[in-house]
């Protein structure tokens, strides 16, 4: 099975890709639809109106980025934060499954956590960053 390393960058890509392709759905009504209603939502879970800022930012433009591996760890970790959020404060109630339940945002938040650790891979801009964490480092045999 360790020929299954040598697929360990086409399955970091493709989770940015599915995380980048979501966020970006959730962040385009937000940042072009409607952001009064993103910040009526913000501040009716009990944050500041400010708030809707960065979380329209970070599922939209975050979703762009992570998808071209660009400052994969940081977006990661702002997308997991807002996943957490999410979770706490709209789908806890309502269970694990079911309408609003919080599989969905638990799935997108895992996701965010393993990329955080990992990073982009090497098919990323973060590999042509000097220092840009995008390389996965395999065990010698």
């Amino acid at each position: 099975m360790r020929y299954l390393d040598r697929l360990q960058p086409l399955a970091l890509l493709v989770l940015r890709i599915v995380i980048g392709v979501v966020m970006i759905a959730h962040g385009y009504g937000k940042v072009f639809g409607g952001f009064s209603h993103v910040r009526d939502m913000v501040q009716h879970i009990g944050f500041s109106g400010w708030m809707a800022y960065p979380l329209a930012g970070t599922e939209f433009f975050g979703g762009m980025l992570i998808i071209a591996g660009l400052l994969t760890r940081f977006v990661a970790v702002a997308m997991l934060i807002d996943m957490s959020v999410a979770i706490w404060k709209i789908h806890w109630p309502k269970g694990l499954t079911g309408p609003g339940g919080y599989e969905f945002p638990l799935s997108l938040a895992a996701i965010a956590f393993t990329l955080t650790f990992f990073g982009s891979g090497p098919i990323a801009l973060d590999s042509l960053r000097k220092g840009g964490g995008g390389r996965i480092r395999s065990k010698s045999a």
